[in-house]
Formats: structure tokens, C-alpha cells, sequence
């Protein structure tokens, strides 16, 4: 029923004009607009909301990833513009931040400014 409908993903925040700047600026989506619920960006084909909340809890896991070409590239480009990669215990991580999963998939975390975790994934080629 909804396999041929735009999947629209939405995250949380309670810091507006941040978030606006991180996604925005630091993550090149395209601001749509700012509505009295939401913050609207496009990227990749979809509609991100960020939702505006009094107050929340991020989440311990990924609330929104993105599939990269060249992760190494991706996570250094963010790197320039001040965007840390997470760092997890039992992980073999690189310079980068940059894990290799058993499946082949390269995969990095960053957290936007309410503590969101977010991902890149590199998947191997097919």
C-alpha cells in the first residue's frame, strides 16, 4: 500500500535556529521552511521534517542515515566543517570514525545539536 509513496523522515529538536544551521549549512539539505511544528528540508529526493519540541530525549541509536558514494570523503568534508564522528566502544573504527561491518557496509556516526544520532553508510559495490 505505501511501497510507492516518498518515505518522509523526521527527526526531533528544541534548539530551532541550530538545527536550521547544522542541517542547513553544515549538512547542505535545501531549507523548504520553517512552520510553527517544523523545520522543512529536502535532500536526496525527500522531505526531512525537525520536528520543534519543548523537550525530548535523542535516542541511543540512529534516528537518520544517509547512503554515500565515498564515505572517507563524506566524513572528512564534514570534518572540515567541524562535524565530529562518534566513537563506540568494541568498534575497530579509523581516523575517520569509520567502521567496516561484516557485511561489507562502511558505516560512520555523528550527532546533530540536540544529541541526534546520525549515520553514513557506504555500501559495497553490487
Amino acid at each position: 500500500m505505501l511501497g510507492a509513496h516518498e518515505i518522509m523522515p523526521m527527526t526531533a529538536t528544541t534548539q530551532p535556529e541550530r538545527a536550521r544551521a547544522f542541517y542547513g549549512d553544515m549538512l547542505g539539505l535545501m531549507f523548504l521552511e520553517d512552520t510553527p511544528f517544523a523545520l522543512v528540508f529536502e535532500g536526496g529526493g525527500s522531505t526531512v521534517r525537525v520536528q520543534k519540541v519543548q523537550s525530548f530525549t535523542p535516542s541511543g541509536f540512529t534516528s537518520l542515515g544517509w547512503k554515500v558514494p565515498d564515505i572517507a570523503a563524506t566524513a572528512q568534508a564534514l570534518a572540515e566543517k567541524g562535524v565530529e564522528c562518534e566513537r563506540f566502544d568494541g568498534l575497530d573504527q579509523d581516523d575517520f570514525g569509520i567502521w567496516n561491518s561484516p557485511s561489507g557496509a562502511r558505516v560512520a556516526w555523528f550527532k546533530d545539536p540536540d544529541g541526534n544520532i546520525l549515520s553514513l553508510t557506504q555500501f559495497p559495490a553490487a
